[in-house]
């Protein structure tokens, strides 16, 4: 039946996991305060909470960025990561799960969150996580549990196995029966729950319960299901053991239940991930780490303060570290821990050393980033693991609102983006504007405050510019002259040029065929520079592209020609031809893969249509049931704000990714729109 799971398995480390809103830093609160690490539970609401304790959390009531808090349960060392709820602040909980022994996975019975808590669950599937599944806010329950668990068992590829069954008095739930140990419990709000007898209708329901529960292990135990064939109750020791073992496999997903906000199930909580959830040396050998003496660690935050400098939030997998031991990085770089610091919500207290199993903060590693791997060995560690951030699907472009502050303004991005990966700076080259790409408009919305309030830069932010360019449809043959005379050298070129429309895609092609001289060679490639001067601006002001020029004669003066004569000659010709080559404005255009629910692709198609889209088919999503991928170019123009809308038609769980196709030609009232407004942004 496996080993002994009640032996020692060192410091662990849990994840809050959870769809937005479902209770985890109420949870969070809840076991602090049940295990005596704080003398009561904070509120989200007040602003007294250990976890979203950062001024934008505090703000805008929700978490922007993981948490960490330790605490002590019958003599274990627990540390629990709150992770932000919302898809827009994803990143941090996927840098962290890999680090992490168990998940605590908060949901509640709202069909509406279903797909997020697939989403998440899925995300721990894939890694290979143990988990449990916090039923939350069982006080306001108005389903049976069994109805309850049909609704979210969709979500799981694995069986979602019920460990607790609720106590009904009416419509109201006010305890709960534990099938693993036979017993029931009345709910104390913020007490421990009382122990009582279980009789009648409850007792026939915790057997049918029970029976149902052993069933799922006996799929996986073969000893169990003779037992079970055979009428045997098995030992409960031995229900316990297939529990842990059947959990940290991942063949099922068992279930409690709770109320974070009244403390109720905490302490259930609290004696599964005691008694059933691996330890950190599991942990490291499920991310492929070879045993070693030396100190393994995994970076999985990186937080800039405003007065400590850099910190790491590190899970230490292997050996002991000590302060001031120099770590090589998986990247490539070194540094020197200055600072061990133990983790407690904003209440960092300092460590001479760590051992394994234990999550701490790294002082002062300058040089290394999140996901990085980290050994006190004389080589750099293999990777163990690469997180790639998700494709940002929300831009704005921005400027330092004082000039002055455009220095500052780089090196705070900089920092934003070593903190939160999935924001991603571009630097715009006809612009000079910097875009900001995030993963929604919250995302965006806290980067720019963080911006402001901890890197002390106030910035100007405004939509990004559309990629729109220009071509001509029609060719002429054009004289470009340029003469100064001023005393001394003057300055003199000459050049007739032939412009032509070329195939969509192809871009600029120069050419020359000059007979005879009439432009000396050396002053050809000044031509060709007159050439892309011209084209950077149109006539209807925008870059233009798909052209062919050839230089096919001229003219030269023995002293006052020059190729600053020439490139400007070259400029006037294409300047003057331009206007008369039948301009026309392109925008871009781009695939769109949009995934979402199934029982959203009506609205999506509705979005589609309305944004000038073209919808080039849907198919279910592969892997994913209930959800379908549905694909169509889109003009970039429309893209914009996409996010929002597809996120409010899918409950928060949708999201697109979007690569370039094509430049298509606009028209028409469309045309003239995008050409006055630009004139007047100009």
């Amino acid at each position: 039946m496996g080993q002994d799971v009640r032996s020692p398995q060192g410091p662990r480390c849990i994840a809050l996991v959870g769809p937005f809103q479902s209770g985890k830093t109420t949870l969070l609160e809840a076991i602090l305060a049940r295990t005596g690490a704080i003398k009561s539970a904070g509120s989200v609401d007040a602003g007294t909470s250990v976890g979203d304790a950062s001024p934008e959390a505090r703000h805008h009531k929700m978490g922007v960025a993981l948490s960490a808090a330790t605490t002590t349960f019958m003599g274990d060392s627990y540390t629990f990561i709150d992770c932000p709820g919302s898809v827009e602040f994803a990143h941090d909980m996927r840098a962290a799960l890999p680090a992490v022994d168990a998940a605590v996975v908060v949901c509640e019975a709202d069909e509406k969150k279903l797909p997020q808590l697939q989403i998440i669950l899925r995300e721990l599937e894939d890694l290979g996580i143990p988990r449990f599944l916090f039923l939350n806010k069982i006080d306001r329950a108005n389903k049976r549990i069994r109805e309850t668990l049909a609704t979210l068992q969709p979500a799981s590829r694995v069986p979602l196995v019920l460990r607790q069954i609720p106590i009904w008095n009416g419509e109201l739930i006010e305890g709960f029966v534990d099938l693993a140990l036979e017993r029931a419990f009345v709910y104390r709000e913020h007490k421990p729950s009382e122990v009582i007898a279980l009789q009648g209708g409850d007792l026939d329901r915790e057997k049918e319960a029970r029976f149902s529960m052993l069933e799922k292990l006996a799929d996986h135990d073969d000893a169990l299901m003779e037992q079970l064939l055979e009428d045997i109750q098995p030992p409960r020791d031995a229900v316990f053991d297939d529990l842990a073992r059947e959990l940290r496999e991942g063949l099922i997903c068992p279930v409690l239940l709770g109320a974070a906000s009244r403390e109720n199930g905490v302490l259930r909580l609290m004696k599964a991930l005691r008694h059933e959830s691996p330890g950190v040396v599991e942990t490291a050998k499920r991310l492929g780490a070879s045993s070693q003496k030396e100190a393994l660690v995994y970076v999985f935050k990186t937080l800039h303060l405003q007065h400590g400098g850099k910190l790491s939030l590190t899970r230490l997998l292997a050996g002991h570290l000590d302060d001031g031991a120099t770590l090589q990085s998986s990247s490539g770089e070194a540094g020197r821990v200055s600072g061990i610091l133990a983790v407690n919500g904003a209440h960092d207290t300092k460590r001479a050393a760590a051992e394994a199993g234990e999550t701490i903060a790294l002082g002062k590693l300058d040089a290394i980033k999140t996901g990085d791997t980290l050994s006190s060995g004389k080589t750099a560690p293999a990777a163990l693991v690469q997180i790639a951030p998700t494709p940002p699907v929300l831009a704005m472009s921005l400027s330092a609102a004082d000039r002055k502050d455009d220095v500052k303004l780089g090196q705070a991005l900089l920092r934003l983006n070593e903190e939160d990966p999935s924001l991603t700076m571009i630097q715009n080259q006809r612009t000079h504007d910097v875009v900001l790409w995030g993963q929604g408009e919250m995302h965006l919305r806290v980067a720019l405050e963080r911006l402001r309030d901890r890197f002390g830069v106030n910035v100007k932010s405004q939509p990004p510019a559309i990629g729109y360019q220009e071509t001509i449809r029609k060719p002429i043959t054009q004289r470009g002259r340029h003469k100064k005379q001023s005393g001394g050298h003057g300055q003199f070129g000459d050049v007739v040029l032939e412009i032509k429309p070329m195939p969509r895609g192809s871009g600029f092609e120069f050419r020359e065929k000059v007979v005879g001289g009439a432009v000396p060679k050396n002053y050809i490639g000044a031509v060709e520079e007159g050439v892309v001067d011209g084209l950077v601006k149109g006539p209807l002001g925008f870059p233009v592209i798909d052209v062919e020029v050839t230089l096919i004669d001229g003219s030269y003066h023995s002293v006052d020609s020059s190729d600053l004569a020439f490139r400007t000659a070259a400029r006037i010709g294409m300047t003057e031809a331009l206007p008369q080559c039948a301009p026309v404005l392109l925008e871009p255009i781009h695939m769109v893969e949009i995934v979402c629910p199934t029982e959203a692709t009506a609205k999506i198609n509705a979005i589609l249509s309305a944004r000038r889209g073209q919808i080039l088919g849907f198919d279910t999503r592969e892997g994913w049931p209930g959800w379908d991928c549905v694909r169509a170019t889109m003009p970039e123009a429309e893209i914009g704000d996409l996010i929002v809308e597809l996120r409010s038609a899918t409950a928060g769980a949708g999201g697109f990714t979007r690569q370039f196709d094509r430049m298509a030609e606009v028209t028409g009232r469309a045309a003239d729109q995008i050409i006055a407004a630009h004139r007047v942004a100009a």
